[in-house]
């Protein structure tokens, strides 16, 4: 088993070598070993997923259901694992650096911290209280003994809450907070990709889409590339489909167009901790 300390040298070089990487988002043990076996250096978990296969809606995940989920992800695999801890449940800087704490001793490499609020009357926080959970963060990453990674996300653009030069304003106000990496959710082209990775100077990850690629994201600057939720939408779009012939056609034959259950075995070995 390599121990975290490890496992955190080795999640930092992949933001310090040439050109993108991308960081699948399994919702479990079982899909994080399939990635894993597939051949991925890095893992992140993904808030949807992990609340939609509990059969909820994002957001309705406890802390300790997260962070228990995240220790759990952590020694099904060697591979490094990174966090989606949306605002890491506080709305206070002090609060932020306490999640950041919990999230490394239950084996994450790394986590992101959000400005978004989920409250009706300010969905994104203010501009000086993001700042400081962000720099509340880092400092309590700062104290560990191996390098805990950051990622800072600002979310306005994703959920339409501010345009792209308002969030570039955060990533830079993000990135002089001590940020690692600089996030921020729900660019579409490349030239916003571009606008961002212009503005920064620290390692950025982009959301991907089904219009971008690797090497044009990498060309366009972005260092890291997350999928979100996309995987487990992926593997419940297979479950949706069969269900579909098998309730109206009487048909079986997506039984026959998947992978087989030996090497879906295989993969949970090869995939799996040593």
């Amino acid at each position: 088993m390599i121990d975290q300390a490890e496992k955190a040298r080795r999640f930092r070089a992949l933001h310090e070598r040439d050109g993108a990487f991308v960081i699948p988002n399994p919702w479990d043990a079982g899909s994080a070993k399939i990635l894993a076996a597939m051949g991925f250096e890095a893992l992140a978990t993904t808030s949807a997923g992990f609340a939609y296969s509990l059969g909820r809606l994002d957001g309705q995940v406890t802390r300790d259901e997260k962070l228990a989920h995240a220790a759990a992800l952590c020694a099904a695999t060697d591979l490094p694992v990174s966090a989606d801890m949306e605002n890491c449940f506080a709305d206070a800087p002090e609060g932020v650096a306490g999640t950041i704490r919990l999230a490394a001793a239950s084996g994450l490499v790394g986590c992101s911290i959000e400005d978004y609020t989920d409250k009706p009357a300010a969905k994104i926080y203010d501009f000086d209280l993001a700042v400081a959970r962000v720099k509340a963060g880092v400092e309590a990453a700062r104290g560990m003994v191996f390098p805990f990674t950051i990622t800072a996300r600002a979310e306005g653009v994703l959920r339409g809450l501010c345009d792209l030069d308002e969030a570039i304003r955060r990533l830079k106000a993000f990135e002089e907070a001590g940020a690692d990496v600089l996030y921020a959710p729900g660019l579409t082209t490349l030239d916003q990709v571009r606008a961002v990775t212009s503005a920064v100077s620290k390692p950025v990850n982009v959301l991907a889409t089904a219009d971008f690629t690797v090497d044009g994201l990498s060309e366009a600057g972005a260092k890291r590339i997350s999928l979100g939720s996309w995987n487990y939408v992926t593997a419940m779009s297979g479950l949706i489909e069969a269900g579909k012939q098998m309730k109206n056609e009487g048909s079986f034959a997506a039984l026959g167009q998947g992978v087989r259950s030996r090497d879906i075995a295989q993969m949970m070995k090869t995939g799996g901790a040593s």
